[in-house]
């Protein structure tokens, strides 16, 4: 059976509307490109978590603002745990074109082996997965907002 999997997840931009990706190099499956965030802690609510995300992964402070999507996803893990998310995701602008990934936890440390912003233009063909699927579409759908 699927675990519920409570998630914030950031369309973190630049000026130019390149959205920041990390990679994730697993040892259970291919490389895959996706935003940063992850799972709600226990009493914590869907801002909150999109702002310590955004702190912990990139090193930036930021406001998330409101939610602006929200989907279901199924999937695996990292850790291995078949889930059902239910992820809210939050529109970031940056001037930072540098990320600051120290405070990434050990699992991050060890799966993520890279970020770089990614041109809108090479979304659709890039070789590797990227997640969400539709993330193109998602970032056209929050332009202004």
């Amino acid at each position: 059976m699927r675990r519920p999997r409570p998630a914030a997840r950031i369309l973190l931009t630049d000026p130019a509307g390149r959205v920041l990706l990390f990679r994730f190099d697993p040892d259970d499956r291919p490389p895959f490109w996706c935003t940063p965030g992850g799972a709600v802690d226990p009493g914590e609510s869907y801002e909150q978590a999109a702002a310590r995300e955004l702190i912990e992964e990139t090193g930036l402070a930021l406001d998330p603002g409101p939610q602006v999507a929200q989907r279901s996803a199924d999937f695996l893990t990292i850790e291995g745990v078949e889930v059902t998310a239910d992820e809210r995701y939050f529109r970031v602008t940056t001037d930072a074109a540098e990320i600051d990934t120290t405070g990434h936890t050990a699992l991050e440390r060890r799966v993520m082996r890279g970020w770089r912003w990614f041109e809108r233009a090479e979304l659709a063909g890039h070789a590797e997965p990227i997640f969400p699927h539709d993330l193109l579409a998602l970032l056209e759908a929050t332009d202004d907002q």
